[in-house]
């Protein structure tokens, strides 16, 4: 079995629904249902929303495909919510599909380069997810959040841990767009401190449950359409017609829970408040 790169693989659906606002719907819808690290970021941002209200400035450093957009905009009603990306085509495919929406006044997008990111509008809130691993100087990326931050603002991030390594070493299965395997809790906590952040809540994700379930959902169907090109999906709902629900109570297994050892990590940091 050939090897597979997510980046060639996510441009391909890029081009599948970039003009197209219902295939976008149904495909963020998708991402939400088969993904569990969205799971454990919409949990995050959800927990973030009880003990922050009245949050107006909301940033997503690295928004991709812009899936998580509309959960920033309906956890925090009131905010104004800046997405970036360093690649301008998914801007400006997720800025055609949200200029058509009823929060087009409410979000913007723009391309930008997290290394050269600077101090802008004070966010209270800040989304980071599966951006952190692709950059090596990681720790000056959240350095440049954290001066765009206000007193007492959160960053939520996830990325996958250093146990992804069990996967991308298999010889049938990796990543090879990033410039690490993943984070410990450590690890990551520890470079959450030098940005200048205090670690609230680091745990895994992708634990044996959370795990299980991509092989079934993700893995295996990812491979496929790698291997076999989009006439795979005529497999997939055969396939998903038996795993589906399995898939999801497993990722609901693993979202409720803290696991010790998995694939995926999660992070939640506050910037400290100034004394006055």
């Amino acid at each position: 079995m050939s090897k597979i790169a997510y980046d060639p693989t996510k441009d391909k659906f890029a081009v599948l629904i970039r003009r197209n606002r219902f295939l976008r719907w149904l495909f963020y819808i998708l991402l939400d249902l088969f993904f569990l690290r969205s799971w454990h970021v919409r949990k995050k941002l959800r927990e973030t929303a009880s003990k922050q209200t009245g949050v107006t400035q909301v940033l997503d450093a690295g928004c991709g495909f812009g899936q998580y957009d509309r959960h920033l905009l309906r956890y925090f009603p009131q905010s104004q919510v800046l997405a970036v990306d360093i690649k301008e085509d998914y801007i400006e495919d997720c800025r055609y599909f949200y200029d058509r929406s009823a929060w087009k006044d409410r979000i913007r997008f723009q391309v930008a380069d997290l290394l050269q990111w600077h101090e802008g509008p004070k966010y209270e809130v800040v989304l980071c997810v599966d951006v952190l691993e692709h950059i090596e100087e990681d720790v000056e990326v959240m350095r440049r959040l954290t001066g765009s931050m206000d007193d007492g603002a959160r960053l939520v991030v996830h990325s996958p841990s250093i146990y992804a390594e069990e996967d991308a070493g298999d010889d049938e299965f990796f990543v090879d767009e990033h410039a690490r395997v993943g984070y410990s809790v450590e690890e990551l906590s520890e470079k959450m401190k030098q940005a200048g952040l205090n670690p609230v809540d680091v745990h895994y994700t992708y634990g044996k449950y959370g795990h299980a379930a991509w092989v079934m959902l993700i893995k295996y169907p990812m491979l496929w359409l790698t291997n076999l090109g989009f006439g795979a999906i005529i497999l997939l709902p055969f396939w998903y017609l038996f795993t589906f629900i399995p898939g999801m109570i497993l990722n609901r297994m693993d979202r409720n829970r803290k696991s010790d050892k998995g694939t995926g990590i999660v992070g939640v940091a506050e910037k400290p408040k100034q004394k006055a």
